[in-house]
């Protein structure tokens, strides 16, 4: 024996006992501290629980029927025990029953009494079940579906319970609190695999596999485009855009997430089948892809040669009154000063108003005239017109910039551009930050005067919106193309990589509730959390748009949504990217291509 052993103390057998008894075990620290068993409830350390059966089902069972009781934002536990029964003896059971039920048949058919429909159905089910049984197709189970609700107190179990209650009787289910057998409801419902409640409905395998808890969405239709894969079942996501209540759709994602690779993938498909596209494009990441496909880019800035006169006016359809339509482009002509003055007094307004309208009676363009053919005033013509009214000299200040300033030439000249094309794409990459929104709002009401004169199936795109969200006007105006655009077979798509700004507007949510279509990619920690709470997502989705890769997320069509993964082909690939290194290699090849031929 050491030296270090000897000065250790003796311990003895008993000692060794005590101490093992004081250590805590694994049920120690799971076990709550006290339960309080009632014949109707539980208190487990102060959570109230009430464990319920179901005791009848319908005739015939949904898929999915369980499915809203799980996605109930509440805190349950459920619980499903299958029981195989042994077929031999079903086939037994069965055999003396469709038996009962003939001799039934055959005695009514002798006394002359008219037929029970209900007794020959129940005979030919009888008899098809046990066909099915006996070829091994089916299989019978009893099966236990037990459900527990938890509460701070009784009155809100009781709130839960009325409405799952309410969810099942819907769908026919019926259910009952475990009176007297709570404690062996509570080990029935706890993660042990302990039927201790024994309360069962049989049920064969076809209806028992609309028991899985688990189901994923299918986003699959006989036409329209492919937006990607189904993470979940690896199912193609297939379906038109137009087939919804509205067209619309709202995609949020960090820079570089791929939100606008899917949203060109989007076009570049969509152009196929004879959709006309038109972009407003901040970053000039959609020339080439015009390039590709044939279509129109114009380049919107201060040096540019194509302009977009905001007097221009849409000319009224079959249905509209011209008084209504020279109103509300007034209307929106105040807006847009609004916004390029830096707010307006009431005063204002009305001087601003009045100025508009004098300006387009200077060109005979009134509400009785045709002014389809008519040429619009410009801004010039409109800063003649305020600068003799009386009190419009600082109107005429601020307004001077925009006519003879740094700024003169962007809006003060003719229209010049023809968007008559099945791809359009605007870029305002050169436009000056302090301008962008103001042109967002010129270019967008320019397109929807044009889009007003002939009804097609187009889509606009509006990359990076929280540049027109950031102002009242061009978010309320965004809104109101949302929302009327389904009349002339429009979808409005916004993209923004700001989630806060876009929210932060008052518009920001009902322009999402206003599109049938939600793309939710991969998000940042300091959004996330505004992201759960506007899209009620599970802690589950938020967790998988944190740590989503490029060109994945959760998709959202109507009421479905599925965790979807952008694919494109090699071709597409090479039209639509926007990475930089790919894009130096496709410049590469092209020089080197463009030398071998010379």
């Amino acid at each position: 024996m050491g030296l270090l052993d000897s000065l250790q103390p003796k311990s003895t057998g008993n000692n060794e006992e005590k101490v093992s008894d004081q250590l805590l075990t694994l049920t120690d620290i799971i076990a709550p501290s006290a339960i309080s068993i009632t014949p109707r409830s539980i208190n487990i350390s102060g959570i109230n629980a009430r464990v319920y059966y179901a005791v009848s089902y319908p005739r015939f069972l949904n898929d999915g029927w369980i499915e809203p009781v799980l996605n109930l934002a509440k805190e349950l536990d459920v619980s499903i025990f299958v029981h195989p029964i042994d077929t031999a003896e079903t086939l037994k059971k069965f055999q003396k029953k469709v038996a009962e039920v003939q001799s039934q048949i055959n005695i009514k058919a002798e006394k002359g009494e008219v037929r029970d429909p209900q007794l020959e159905a129940a005979y030919r089910n009888l008899e098809d079940l046990r066909d099915k049984l006996q070829q091994a197709e089916e299989r019978l189970f009893n099966v236990g579906f037990y459900l527990s609700i938890y509460g701070e107190n009784e009155s809100e179990i009781n709130k839960v319970e009325n409405e799952i209650r309410g969810i099942l009787d819907s769908r026919l289910v019926a259910v009952k609190p475990a009176l007297f057998q709570q404690e062996q409801g509570l080990k029935s419902i706890l993660p042990l695999a302990n039927d201790e409640l024994l309360v069962h409905s049989k049920f064969n395998s076809e209806p028992l596999s609309s028991f899985f808890p688990f189901t994923s969405f299918d986003l699959t239709a006989d036409t329209g485009i492919l937006y990607g894969i189904n993470r979940h079942n690896s199912s193609l996501v297939l379906f038109d855009r137009y087939s919804l209540t509205n067209y619309n759709s709202v995609t949020f994602a960090t820079s570089g997430a791929g939100k606008s690779y899917g949203l060109k993938l989007e076009i570049l498909r969509s152009l196929m089948f004879g959709t006309e596209v038109i972009v407003l494009d901040p970053e000039r990441e959609y020339e080439y892809l015009a390039d590709a496909t044939g279509g129109r880019f114009f380049n919107i800035s201060l040096s540019s040669n194509h302009h977009v006169n905001p007097f221009d006016l849409p000319p009224p359809s079959e249905d509209e009154d011209p008084h209504d339509v020279l109103r509300t482009h007034v209307i929106e002509l105040v807006g847009l000063f609004r916004l390029m003055l830096g707010g307006l007094t009431p005063e204002e307004e009305t001087l601003i108003d009045l100025a508009i309208q004098e300006t387009y009676a200077l060109k005979d363009i009134t509400g009785d005239a045709d002014f389809g053919d008519m040429e619009p005033p410009l801004l010039t013509d409109f800063e003649m017109v305020l600068a003799g009214m009386d009190g419009s000299s600082s109107l005429i200040t601020r307004l001077q910039k925009y006519t003879s300033g740094t700024w003169a030439g962007f809006m003060n000249k003719p229209t010049n551009v023809d968007i008559n094309q099945k791809f359009v794409v605007f870029s305002l990459r050169d436009m000056e930050d302090e301008l962008k929104t103001i042109a967002m709002y010129i270019i967008t009401n320019f397109i929807w005067s044009s889009i007003r004169r002939r009804v097609a199936r187009r889509l606009m795109v509006i990359d990076e919106a929280w540049w027109m969200m950031k102002s009242e006007d061009t978010a309320s105006f965004l809104f109101s193309l949302a929302k009327r655009g389904r009349k002339y077979y429009l979808g409005i798509a916004t993209i923004t990589q700001d989630v806060d700004d876009f929210l932060r507007s008052p518009y920001g949510v009902p322009m999402i509730t206003n599109s049938s279509i939600q793309f939710l990619m991969k998000q940042s920690p300091t959004a996330i959390d505004n992201i759960q709470k506007t899209f009620n997502l599970t802690d589950e989705e938020k967790f998988l748009l944190l740590e989503s890769n490029v060109g994945e997320g959760i998709f959202f069509a109507g009421l479905k949504h599925v965790a979807l993964k952008v694919i494109a082909s090699y071709t597409e690939d090479q039209i639509i990217t926007s990475d930089p290194s790919q894009l130096l290699q496709i410049k590469r090849a092209r020089e080197e291509l463009q030398a071998s031929r010379m």
